[in-house]
């Protein structure tokens, strides 16, 4: 069996492949950039198996490269919206993607640590001292807010939703959710804090809107370390811009890598590039869990992880 992983993981998960005999070729030209679709192509050319990278579009070209012989995707990620699973579903592949209890609270660590960035100030007032702008301490000067006692309104209760709403409660929040099923444009108003946990789907993309950011408080903060294109960015601009709300913080973004420059212009923004579920524990449990995935697939039972 052959096995072709688009760019390097953590060895865990390769050891694991090359231990039950496959022959495992991983893209090292792609170590600090996307693969290029050329090259993810010429990989899954003969490969009975694709393990495939959030940066990496497995489209309906790169699936119908891969037949015959190709039985199984595994994603590495939660999220599956950069796989074509339609046409993989209609060309009889397996689609997986790689959950865990590790990546579920790296993400809720990460949001809850962009959470006290904006409410605590963090990225501004180290900016202030790194530039030699602290020159005495006052008492109305770099006034943050606190957690305790505010309203922390997650958007999409699944696992990742629901610790981070843990968090919240040790810190003294009250928590609420917003399901598929509730009214988004009557919950967000009661928000201090807004934490975006959805997938992204057409019902999903630009959830987060103009007039939904005009209906939040003025004095709330939006946090998104979900998908991307689930914010209009040029929305979010405009409205960190003129105060329609106080701050925001994004771990993702609508056309990664490249971010909108309105927010690059921006004091009450804190960005991260997409590492919220960048801790060593959880990256090595991605890959176990998507070699998992791919081994159960390939001796023919059906994989822990399988997303259609």
């Amino acid at each position: 069996m052959k096995i072709f992983i688009t760019r390097p993981i953590p060895e865990k998960g390769i050891q694991m492949l090359a231990a039950k005999g496959y022959e495992v070729k991983v893209n090292e030209a792609a170590n600090d950039r996307p693969a290029t679709k050329a090259e993810v192509i010429d990989g899954v050319r003969g490969a009975d198996a694709l393990l495939s990278v959030l940066t990496e579009k497995i489209t309906s070209e790169i699936i119908e490269a891969g037949l015959p012989a190709l039985k199984v995707i595994a994603n590495y990620a939660v999220g599956f919206d950069n796989v074509d699973v339609a046409y993989a579903k209609k060309s009889n592949i397996l689609v997986t993607n790689a959950p865990s209890d590790e990546v579920n609270e790296a993400v809720a660590e990460h949001t809850f640590a962009l959470m006290l960035a904006l409410a605590r100030r963090i990225v501004d007032t180290d900016r202030l001292v790194l530039h030699h702008k602290y020159h005495a301490w006052g008492p109305s000067l770099w006034l943050g807010t606190s957690l305790s006692g505010k309203v922390l309104g997650i958007v999409g209760p699944g696992r990742i939703g629901n610790a981070v709403g843990k968090h919240g409660e040790s810190f003294g929040m009250k928590v609420i959710f917003c399901g598929p099923n509730d009214d988004i444009d009557t919950f967000l108003p009661r928000c201090d804090f807004v934490s975006l946990h959805v997938p992204l789907l057409d019902s999903t993309r630009h959830l987060i809107n103009e007039d939904r950011l005009k209906k939040m408080k003025p004095t709330s903060y939006l946090v998104n370390t979900a998908r991307g294109p689930i914010v209009d960015e040029q929305a979010l601009a405009r409205a960190l811009k003129e105060g329609w709300i106080r701050g925001a913080g994004l771990d993702v973004f609508e056309n990664e890598p490249d971010i909108d420059p309105g927010l690059l212009k921006l004091e009450n923004v804190v960005l991260t590039p997409h590492t919220a579920s960048a801790t060593v524990e959880a990256r090595t449990k991605m890959s176990e869990v998507a070699a998992t995935n791919i081994i159960e697939a390939l001796e023919g039972r059906v994989p822990p992880n399988l997303v259609q």
